[in-house]
């Protein structure tokens, strides 16, 4: 997008002296085009609200404030030497950038208010240093999600509602620069050949690229973002996601290695409260993950992340999830964190669990926990594998222990809905028992769900397992507060 266009060599200031003069900024009226402003940036010098929550604007004005952003980024490109902005550090580069906006405004003689030429020169610096129109979106930190569905029109999620911006792109053009720079950054790639990608920021927020012609309208951007200030379980309780009794029995079957699948829908929580229940695993474990794009964000001190890999170029080289699951066996893990089962590793995550590798974890798109096992039985039966049908569910009745359902209610909220135990088998049957259900009461004034999380206070299996670690007395006075 950029190019390697520049100045002379002494066309900016060295970093060590950023009060000296520029020479490329005294030379800048006989590198740009002379000419006032075209009409219709004297149509857009209207003020214009800050950015992260830009204004709406009309077409005229949006058509003369572009005109004006290309021209200024144009005539930039051809002014700044990008060797010496790349040896600056962060700050320095966007201060530098910014000065030489303005003397490319105040010399084309462009009429902008002060807060709309801020708004573009933010804007720009956005573009060369970050991620575009993205930028002020990434920094809010009650987003959680951003879609892209082409250059015009951008959505994010905020309170479990979807919402549209005024955000867009100049053009598909920039969208998909924006795109190839988030993929390339984690070595992978998008394009014609490639149209689709799996990738991750540097905070770990999850993207995902289906770019044309797959998509028809144009470059298709997801990001679900990672909160800076991390969730844990404590504050899934302020949230109301979770009740006390319940929380401290999800904690417990984490800290005394139960084997746990985190069921959902998209968009439930299950990478949340995955990452919530490993904060009590003990710090002495070796923990290994496998994900398609990493993204859990685990506090221990001994953690292994492996990530998949697709086909390059000529269609060879690629690690599948399954290949990182057999291969992590032999790393002497004590924990094997998936996370999210797809497709045949889920035999091999089973496997795991049943030979030792106990307080092993997962995530799984279903929608009830008796879902759950029958969507792991049809995985393995993707995978090719010619085991009876009883052979496959009794490894997954021995390999569970617990399973978490989350849940996004209809009012955006997130909730646990059931925290059931996997028993074993009665003939080709998988006995589960429910040891935490969330009741459905109505709604309020406002249209929002009300519930609570009530007890069954039937005994947990894994009662031996918690008494090995000295917390039975802990569970049953969970299990044993609100009584069903």
């Amino acid at each position: 997008m950029f190019g390697k266009r520049a100045a002379s060599p002494g066309a900016m200031a060295p970093p060590a002296a950023p009060a000296a003069p520029r020479p490329a900024l005294t030379a800048v009226p006989a590198a740009l085009p002379s000419g006032g402003p075209p009409a219709s940036a004297q149509a857009s010098a209207a003020p214009a609200a800050a950015m992260p929550e830009p204004e709406a604007r009309t077409a005229e004005q949006e058509d003369g404030y572009y005109q004006i952003k290309t021209s200024v980024f144009d005539a930039l490109l051809d002014t700044v030497d990008l060797t010496q902005l790349g040896r600056m550090d962060a700050d320095a580069k966007r201060d530098e950038l910014s000065d030489i906006c303005r003397e490319i405004i105040n010399v084309r003689g462009y009429v902008l208010s002060p807060s709309k030429e801020e708004a573009l020169i933010r804007d720009i610096c956005n573009d060369i240093l970050g991620l575009g129109p993205l930028e002020p979106l990434l920094a809010r930190d009650d987003i959680a999600d951003i879609m892209v569905n082409g250059a015009g029109r951008v959505y994010i999620e905020v309170g479990g509602k979807i919402e549209l911006t005024p955000i867009r792109f100049r053009d598909n053009a920039q969208l998909m620069n924006v795109c190839q720079r988030i993929v390339t950054a984690v070595g992978r790639r998008v394009d014609e050949s490639s149209p689709i990608c799996d990738a991750r920021l540097a905070d770990g927020s999850r993207v995902n690229v289906i770019a044309p012609p797959l998509a028809l309208d144009g470059p298709t951007l997801t990001i679900r973002k990672f909160k800076r200030d991390k969730l844990t379980l404590d504050k899934l309780l302020q949230y109301g996601s979770v009740s006390p009794a319940c929380a401290a029995v999800m904690r417990i079957a984490s800290a005394c290695r139960c084997n746990i699948l985190i069921s959902g829908g998209t968009g439930s929580g299950k990478t949340t409260l995955l990452n919530s229940l490993t904060q009590f695993i003990d710090s002495g474990e070796r923990i290994v993950t496998c994900e398609d794009a990493a993204e859990l964000q685990l506090q221990q001190p001994h953690v292994v992340r492996l990530e998949t890999r697709p086909k390059n170029l000529e269609g060879a080289g690629e690690v599948s999830m399954r290949d990182l699951v057999k291969n992590c066996l032999r790393m002497r893990p004590e924990r094997i964190i998936v996370g999210e089962v797809r497709g045949p590793e889920a035999f091999d995550l089973l496997q795991a669990m049943n030979t030792g590798h106990d307080g092993s974890m997962g995530t799984l798109h279903a929608n009830t926990p008796r879902e759950a096992t029958g969507r792991l039985e049809n995985m393995i039966a993707m995978g090719g594998f010619s085991l009876p049908a009883k052979a496959v569910r009794e490894q997954i009745a021995s390999a569970l222990d617990v399973i978490i359902q989350a849940q996004r209610l209809r009012d955006g909220t997130r909730k646990i809905t059931h925290v059931t135990e996997v028993l074993g088998m009665e003939g080709d049957v998988i006995v589960m028992q429910d040891l935490f259900l969330y009741e459905f009461l109505g709604e309020d004034d406002k249209g929002r769900v009300l519930g609570r999380h009530r007890s069954t206070g039937l005994r947990p299996r894994f009662y031996d397992k918690a008494r090995y670690f000295g917390l039975e007395r802990e569970l049953m006075a969970a299990i044993e507060e609100t009584p069903g």
